[in-house]
């Protein structure tokens, strides 16, 4: 993970050098749909992938953000970031991580995603009634041996994720809108 990270880092910082390089002459518009299609569409590749490494290495992908975010609005590096993102509508690299893992176990449980996937999640079926037992969309956690390369599973992470989210998060009843749901409630954490 490591090499992969600092591939995305060393092809990232040279793209937002040629934009910077051409700044002056866009918009804010501009520079930031730039900015999304070079840069951001290669922190969200695989991103997935990444749930559950040390925020060490995740940092490393928050600073190519951030960096992006004060070119597109031509903010010194003293500022403070968070505004900065919230004005963009960027959520930060972890939140970004856990969007697209939500929204892949989103997907497997409504028949959307490859078989493979969907066939690596198992819903939670209490040994006995309960009052939380009337929340049916929730996923068995499985128990891993490793706690490393386990833990960082789909397996593992999609269930830890899922069951963390709000009920009517959950049962959300298209893509689209829970996708919706899901920014907004990542966006209020």
């Amino acid at each position: 993970m490591k090499q992969h990270i600092s591939s995305v880092s060393r092809t990232c910082y040279f793209q937002l050098r040629r934009i910077a390089t051409i700044r002056k002459y866009l918009t804010t518009d501009a520079t930031a749909k730039l900015v999304t299609s070079t840069i951001l569409s290669r922190l969200d590749y695989c991103n997935s992938l990444l749930a559950g490494l040390p925020s060490s290495s995740i940092s490393r992908l928050q600073r190519i953000q951030n960096s992006s975010a004060r070119l597109v609005l031509r903010k010194k590096k003293r500022d403070h970031i968070t505004p900065l993102l919230n004005q963009l509508h960027w959520l930060p690299v972890p939140a970004r991580i856990t969007y697209k893992i939500n929204t892949l176990t989103y997907k497997c449980l409504h028949g959307l995603a490859p078989a493979y996937l969907s066939d690596s999640l198992s819903l939670y079926v209490p040994s006995r009634t309960l009052r939380s037992s009337a929340d049916s969309l929730k996923l068995n956690i499985p128990h891993t041996k490793l706690k490393t390369a386990g833990q960082r599973s789909f397996s593992f992470q999609a269930p830890s994720q899922w069951n963390t989210l709000p009920l009517p998060l959950r049962q959300q009843q298209s893509l689209e809108s829970f996708k919706s749901a899901l920014k907004t409630f990542l966006f209020s954490k």
